[in-house]
């Protein structure tokens, strides 16, 4: 397996499933923070150290049975960096640490495993759809396997121990990516970002912390990690998703009937853009992705399928570009390039339009 396979498809191969509640979650991550006890952590260790734990673990995944494939950050080129970025394999934090840093690829790329970034080792499973207790499942398994073998910092009294306070104890990120247009329409975001902190969540951007919402795209998660199984984690992240589930198709259906010429309206016009625009900046075409999605979900829009909406969503991506131009482009020659790309996906037929895409 080469890293040409990973930086030339657009959607990964889990992402072309669907998942519960689809519609509105378009995906499943559990990340798992985990340090070694023989080193110190990454924000004060030295380069030896660092050599040190990717070798370590180098052998420890050489002897577990879970198939995946190495990169190092050092042998990337910062396009290609940005490229597993924009695919959510690795974090802009790793794609900034060159020296000693890595990640750990799954086939299917539902399995990212991070080394050296904010800690030792950052192990993700991804699924389609809302699959929380999958995920978990998934992510439990190979973190077991993983600490047979590579001694855990781990305290009796505080849990798994981690470089940045927020995460001691389960060391558990549980997050779901979901497409709130309607409450973002009918100005009902404002109200929940606040409320859902009550219960220890926040809501980020499509890359995490200090990103941007593009594309009415958020990114619902846990805070707190001490104090809390696992499983209660999850348990409380699974109950408010569902009533935001519940009030996005509310919102939803309070559009259909109080502005359903308008919406469909906005949502035909912002097809439009995306079927015959010669330039488009990234936020446009963002934003026009999410009126068609929506569009889909509600029965406007017939004869596109929502796998297209995905794939686009990560292929107008600034790195993403610039990998299928095989250079660098500047601003004004990526928004000539999204928009012809963009118009190209759209005139697949359907048959083309199933399963991923190699570009």
């Amino acid at each position: 397996m080469t890293l040409e396979r990973f930086l030339s498809k657009a959607v990964s191969s889990w992402m072309n499933e669907e998942g519960p509640d689809s519609e509105i979650v378009l995906s499943t991550r559990i990340r798992l923070a985990r340090n070694s006890k023989h080193h110190k952590f990454p924000t004060v260790f030295s380069e030896e150290e660092a050599a040190e734990i990717s070798s370590e673990f180098k052998q420890t995944m050489e002897s577990i049975d879970e198939p995946l494939e190495l990169f190092q950050m050092k042998d990337l080129q910062g396009l290609q960096k940005r490229v597993l970025v924009e695919k959510h394999l690795i974090s802009p934090n790793l794609a900034e640490n060159a020296t000693e840093s890595a990640v750990w690829l799954s086939e299917e790329e539902n399995i990212s495993i991070m080394v050296n970034e904010e800690d030792h080792l950052r192990i993700q499973c991804l699924y389609p759809g809302l699959q929380l207790k999958e995920a978990l499942e998934k992510a439990n398994k190979l973190d077991d396997a993983i600490e047979e073998k590579f001694d855990y910092a781990f305290d009796e009294q505080f849990g798994y121990l981690t470089t940045c306070p927020t995460n001691v104890g389960t060391g558990l990120r549980a997050s779901v990516m979901m497409h709130l247009p309607g409450l973002m329409m009918t100005k009902q975001m404002n109200k929940i970002i606040p409320a859902i902190g009550q219960f220890g969540l926040v809501a980020r951007g499509i890359y995490g912390e200090g990103s941007e919402a593009l594309g009415n795209i958020f990114q619902i998660s846990n805070q707190i990690t001490l104090g809390k199984s696992e499983e209660d984690i999850v348990e409380d992240l699974l109950r408010v998703v569902h009533q935001i589930i519940a009030q996005e198709k509310a919102a939803r259906e309070t559009l259909i009937q109080t502005s359903g010429v308008q919406l469909e309206d906005r949502v035909f016009r912002s097809y439009g853009v995306l079927r015959f625009s010669r330039i488009i900046e990234s936020k446009e075409a963002a934003k026009c992705l999410s009126d068609v999605r929506l569009g889909i979900d509600i029965g406007y829009i017939k004869d596109v399928p929502r796998s297209i909406l995905n794939e686009l969503m990560i292929l107008t991506q600034p790195g993403f570009l610039q990998q299928y131009a095989g250079g660098f482009l500047r601003p004004f020659e990526r928004d000539l390039r999204r928009a012809s790309l963009i118009r190209e996906r759209l005139e697949m037929d359907d048959t083309q339009l199933k399963g991923g895409t190699d570009l």
